[in-house]
């Protein structure tokens, strides 16, 4: 009896061509790239006496001319009752409208280098398969973020850059660990431990803050290709607040493909893991899907 040949697929048809690691890795790889040069940039002045700029992430001069400062240690300060000096207005206002043009949990992904710590304790916490622990509400980093305002209140003293890991840290890397250890060891210990992405998405009140910030971004992150999701949760599982992305992916409460919530870092690893290449890099006002 004869036999009628079934079709056969092509391969390349079959299944999608391997991404290069560019293509995987690309956005961390900015994002890593874009936090070294910031560092570099402060280590620049004390290691080869070149000053591109002085000071530190909450208060700096770069190049000599242009202030910035981190707006939430100005309302800090005047919550002490001191009028700081007018660069400290004007370099708090270019950050402020920097972060609100370009969203600001950025400054999360692309600036801070506790970013660091967290996500190489997420990374560990997935290779060991740790899946215990308790995450505390994630309203508790804007209560924390009201506490330290009325702490400063309270005591007439930048209570929170006593604490805080992202200054810490970061004076830590140009002068010296010292003390800092401890407490950016602890951070990773409790985001490997305890509460997975707690410190950043659940307790850091500096992250509150630039979330607040993060409702007019222009720069988004969209899911134009939704379509074709194979719901392989690799992008929820890579993502440090991983509830921004159901809305825009599975149009739950909306229809634009764009991820809106002002929690979104705009880190991009959701479209650097997703082999699907459902995720891309965008703008607010695109609103095409495929």
């Amino acid at each position: 009896m004869a036999t009628i040949p079934l079709p056969i697929k092509p391969a390349a048809a079959a299944c999608a061509p391997a991404r290069s690691l560019w293509q995987r890795q690309r956005w961390l790889i900015l994002r890593r790239t874009s936090q070294l040069l910031i560092l570099l940039a402060f280590l620049s002045g004390p290691w080869f006496g070149l000053w591109i700029a002085k000071g530190n992430l909450s208060s700096s001069l770069t190049l000599g001319v242009l202030p910035l400062t981190d707006p939430l240690l100005l309302l800090q300060t005047l919550a002490t009752g001191h009028v700081p000096y007018a660069a400290a207005f004007t370099g708090a206002a270019i950050v402020l409208v920097f972060y609100l043009l370009f969203g600001g949990r950025i400054f999360c992904s692309w600036v801070c280098p506790v970013n660091v710590v967290t996500d190489a304790a997420a990374w560990s916490r997935r290779r060991l398969g740790i899946k215990t622990g308790r995450v505390p509400d994630a309203d508790t980093r804007y209560w924390l973020l009201g506490g330290t305002l009325v702490a400063s209140a309270l005591t007439g003293t930048l209570a929170w850059e006593w604490v805080n890991p992202v200054s810490l840290f970061h004076r830590a890397l140009i002068f010296g660990m010292g003390g800092a250890v401890f407490v950016i060891g602890g951070i990773f210990l409790y985001d490997l431990l305890v509460a997975s992405r707690g410190w950043c998405g659940h307790l850091c009140p500096v992250g509150a803050f630039y979330g607040l910030l993060g409702k007019t971004a222009l720069v988004r992150v969209a899911a134009p290709n939704r379509k074709a999701c194979d719901d392989c949760m690799d992008c929820f599982t890579v993502c440090p607040e991983p509830q921004v992305i159901r809305p825009a992916l599975k149009k739950v409460g909306q229809e634009s493909p764009l991820i809106l919530a002002s929690d979104c870092t705009t880190c991009g690893r959701c479209i650097d893991v997703c082999d699907k290449q459902v995720f891309k890099m965008t703008h607010r006002f695109d609103q095409r899907s495929e």
